[in-house]
């Protein structure tokens, strides 16, 4: 019952931030260490990043994974980096979920939702990809499993042949 009170009440506050606060495609990516301030942050200074959110409740955030560690295991070598924010309100749900999935990539929890509301992810999960030059070029809300990883690869490729 709390999971489902957790997510009525992220979506209720998510709806209600006006949408021009929501970055869009061609506005730089913000620093995240200013959202996430204590979190231990991957380099991203010329890389391909991918910022995703996701919650410990969501379904389809538990699908995304697997397809974002396939993502890790073919690009990171090359220059790409995922950064997953958790936004949990409890801090033992966000870790249960990141013990479970158990990724390659970093996983930060956004404790203050000084990240969410900033980026006011319209569903969850919801992801940021950006250029080397720390533009955002492409957001992705939800995920599908059978559209989302080919959109996803054909987008980091094409960013890391820039």
């Amino acid at each position: 019952m709390k999971s489902i009170l957790t997510c009525l009440a992220f979506a209720c506050s998510t709806l209600l931030l006006p949408a021009a606060s929501a970055p869009a495609v061609g506005q730089a990516l913000p620093k995240l260490a200013d959202l996430l301030p204590g979190a231990k942050l991957p380099a991203t200074a010329g890389k391909v990043v991918l910022v995703d959110f996701w919650a410990s409740w969501c379904a389809p955030c538990e699908a995304s994974f697997a397809c974002m560690g396939r993502l890790h295991e073919k690009y990171a070598a090359k220059g790409f980096v995922i950064i997953g924010i958790g936004v949990d309100d409890e801090a033992a749900n966000y870790q249960t979920f990141a013990a479970k999935q158990k990724p390659a990539f970093t996983l930060v929890h956004d404790v203050s939702h000084k990240a969410a509301a900033f980026f006011n992810p319209p569903t969850m999960p919801s992801s940021y990809l950006v250029d080397r030059k720390g533009t955002i070029r492409f957001i992705h809300k939800g995920f599908k499993r059978a559209t989302t990883e080919p959109e996803y690869i054909k987008e980091v490729e094409a960013l890391l042949a820039e």
